[in-house]
């Protein structure tokens, strides 16, 4: 049992940490210190739904049907390339990232662009419904798998915007977010290729 908890934990940690439009706003929102549970919460409750939803069978039923998996391939591929394409204008032209740089945004506001960063990004269910469903089916407690998986969902976004202030010194430097911004551009970019070409 304990084995299937920490296979769902790891196997869901190596999908989650990387540099993605999800895991940047995190770290934005933890450097303003803006929201910071909210989004948590919404990023971490959403990848349990999602996570379920795999081992629940929805993984099954979307492979299923290969039409509805090429359109979340191409919408999911021009989503990718769109935000790279803003990743990359920001790296063009970077700026630090100071707390009082601008005004804060409202709640709902802010709720809304997390959902959207969740929800409107195809690698997020290629990652949770579609592979971490399909991997959960391999062990014999599926469901404390995903339990695992979830754990690490809420471990990791916790990390990411309750420790990002200590980032603040870093980040308030143009260089560095100019290189941040220019690997997420990269990393969308061959996401979007290998979602096209796979």
């Amino acid at each position: 049992m304990l084995t299937s908890v920490v296979a769902g934990f790891f196997a869901s940690a190596v999908l989650i940490i990387a540099i993605g439009a999800q895991n940047a706003f995190v770290l934005r929102q933890g450097l303003r210190r803006e929201h910071v549970v909210a989004v948590v919460l919404v990023c971490a409750l959403s990848d349990l739904f999602l996570i379920l939803a795999g081992i629940g069978g929805l993984g099954a039923v979307v492979t299923a049907r290969p039409d509805a998996v090429t359109v979340i391939k191409w919408v999911g591929a021009a989503f990718l390339i769109t935000y790279a394409g803003m990743a990359a204008r920001r790296a063009l032209r970077p700026a630090g990232l100071k707390a009082a740089d601008r005004a804060p945004a409202t709640l709902r506001a802010t709720l809304l662009t997390c959902l959207a960063l969740t929800y409107l990004n195809p690698h997020v269910y290629l990652d949770t419904v579609l592979l971490l469903g399909s991997v959960a089916q391999q062990h014999p407690h599926r469901w404390l798998f995903g339990a695992g998986a979830a754990a690490a969902s809420l471990v990791w976004f916790t990390a990411l915007g309750a420790g990002a202030h200590r980032l603040a010194p870093l980040l308030a430097r143009p260089s560095a977010w100019r290189v941040l911004d220019g690997l997420i551009a990269v990393v969308m970019l061959a996401v979007a290729a290998m979602l096209l070409l796979g």
